[in-house]
């Protein structure tokens, strides 16, 4: 009687074991899947946020180039806030899935944006030079933004740690 208890709870041993070793492994991919998930709506939304900056700071240009030509800007000026509220939208995105480096980033490229907008929404007294260096500062703040998006993404670091 006594080898049957010691079978007895050898077996309910073991299957405990076995079942809370597949309920850590089975946690840990799930952990893994839900990470990777994350990290492809995050690389999604880094780069329409970034596509969208760079369609409105095309249209900023756009509309600045044809007040100086003397043309109609009320078209390129429509374009231009459409673009601009694309890129509202998205930003609200990477609010919410971005790392704090990476939002602050958002928030710089966001702030240079709206200089170069303002610009063009009234070019009255704003110079060529001025107009250029805004444009370029976003592109500045673009380049932060992508290295704090690559940090979040942890893109790269795992190639380093191997070395």
């Amino acid at each position: 009687m006594a080898t049957q208890v010691i079978t007895l709870v050898g077996v309910l041993l073991g299957a405990m074991t076995s079942f809370f070793a597949a309920s850590l492994a089975e946690r840990a991919k799930f952990r893994q899947t839900l990470a990777t998930r994350w990290d492809e709506r995050k690389l999604d939304t880094y780069i329409e946020y970034i596509a969208s900056v760079k369609e409105t700071n095309r249209a900023a240009r756009q509309t600045l180039e044809a007040h100086e030509l003397g043309e109609d800007i009320s078209t390129l000026l429509g374009e231009m806030e459409a673009a601009e509220a694309r890129r509202s939208i998205i930003f609200e995105g990477l609010m919410l899935l971005g790392d704090e480096e990476a939002t602050e980033t958002a928030d710089v490229v966001n702030e240079r944006l709206w200089a170069l907008l303002r610009c063009a929404r009234d070019p009255a007294g704003t110079s060529a030079g001025v107009r250029r260096e805004l444009s370029l500062s976003i592109i500045e703040a673009l380049c932060d933004l992508q290295k704090a998006a690559r940090s979040d993404l942890a893109i790269g670091k795992s190639m380093r740690a191997g070395r």
